[in-house]
């Protein structure tokens, strides 16, 4: 370029004229050197091969959760509600007082019954007693038919009459035992409805409060006819029996484990699905009543190509991937995609095999034809 200069300098001072070539032929040389392009290296990316391996599809389902058993606690018997012996929303065990309603008239008719039953008692006696006499006397052909039975008559008629009684006094011991409602089973209660003081059960049976038990808990939903048909066969060549998974609203997984116990009798024709529950330990009682459930169950157990997730695009055609060619080529490929399956791994159905090689990282650098520069990466299961 110095060399360049000088000579352009003593062409200046032989002539103006050669002004303009000096400039031309200055602008040829920078131009001739500034050509010199270098392209840029191909996009660095991670590839790995499709792994092959037996997989359990499963199916997701939503459903809701409902108490094992759910009780309302009403007054049976007519009275002023003298306690609520209970902390609202409280873990109440069998047995456990619950409500006591002004048991003092009851055990006043218990009492009656009771002095009743012995007036019969003695009634029931004196009648047998009788008719033991006057059939000791017609024996001996000293007294009538007749007086034998009138006092047979009387006998039974005691006898009825002594049973009426004990009945009467059963009556009054259960309606004494309702003025003392107990928890039926463990659970956890609401709040009371009705406060002390307060007449109950009159007219109707007062709801006072109700009582549920979530340990277990089941969870219901609902199945299409052809995924019903598939569950089935899937059960029958090892996709896992009953079991089932339950995550609720908040959940990413599938954190709680239980079995399925009950497949509807029939499919209903008007929705075309059949209803099924399944059962879930809960004993921290982390999982309430009427939630929104999902349900996930085994659907069938077989051989499949798996590929991360990540490494699936879509666009107006469908999913594909990009696959690396042996000329280190990022190519095009269309594929057909089944269910996830746990460690973030696609099942394909059709479009690549175990010995291709696709691009799981770096696909925004990479665009089909271009040339790429592959690091390995085994995709595995984790």
């Amino acid at each position: 370029m110095v060399e360049a200069a000088l000579v352009v300098a003593a062409m200046v001072r032989r002539t103006p004229a050669a002004l303009g070539v000096a400039v031309a032929a200055l602008l040829a040389v920078a131009c001739g050197r500034g050509n010199q392009y270098a392209p840029p290296p191909p996009p660095e990316v991670t590839v790995g091969h499709p792994v092959e391996q037996d997989v359990t599809i499963h199916g997701e389902f939503t459903g809701h959760t409902v108490a094992i058993a759910t009780l309302d606690i009403r007054a049976r018997v007519q009275g002023y509600l003298e306690s609520v012996n209970f902390e609202p929303g409280a873990r109440v065990k069998q047995g456990d007082l619950l409500f006591v309603i002004e048991p003092e008239l009851y055990q006043a008719q218990v009492d009656q019954a009771k002095a009743l039953l012995a007036a019969k008692e003695a009634a029931y006696r004196a009648a047998q007693e009788q008719l033991e006499i006057t059939q000791t006397i017609f024996q001996k052909s000293a007294g009538s038919r007749t007086d034998l039975v009138a006092k047979t008559q009387a006998r039974d008629l005691a006898k009825a009459e002594l049973e009426n009684a004990r009945a009467s006094l059963a009556a009054a011991e259960l309606n004494l035992s309702y003025t003392h409602i107990y928890a039926p089973f463990d659970g956890v209660i609401d709040r009371n409805l009705v406060d002390v003081g307060n007449l109950v059960g009159s007219g109707s049976a007062t709801l006072l409060a109700t009582i549920v038990r979530y340990d277990p808990i089941f969870a219901y939903f609902q199945m299409s006819e052809s995924e019903l048909l598939q569950y089935r066969d899937g059960r029958g060549n090892g996709a896992g029996d009953d079991e089932a998974q339950l995550g609720l609203a908040t959940d990413t997984d599938f954190p709680y484990t239980g079995r399925v116990d009950y497949i509807g009798n029939r499919v209903d024709p008007d929705t075309g699905t059949i209803e099924l529950r399944a059962i879930f330990a809960n004993p921290d009682r982390a999982i309430l009543p009427g939630l929104f459930a999902r349900v996930r169950v085994p659907m069938s157990h077989r051989r499949a190509i798996l590929v991360p997730d990540a490494a699936i695009q879509s666009d107006q055609g469908g999913q594909y991937v990009l696959v690396v060619d042996e000329k280190n080529l990022a190519q095009y490929r269309r594929v057909q995609v089944g269910p996830t399956v746990e460690g973030g791994l696609r099942v394909v159905d059709a479009g690549v095999g175990p010995a291709d090689m696709i691009v799981v990282n770096g696909l925004q650098r990479a665009r089909p034809g271009v040339e790429v520069k592959p690091t390995q990466a085994q995709a595995s299961q984790s």
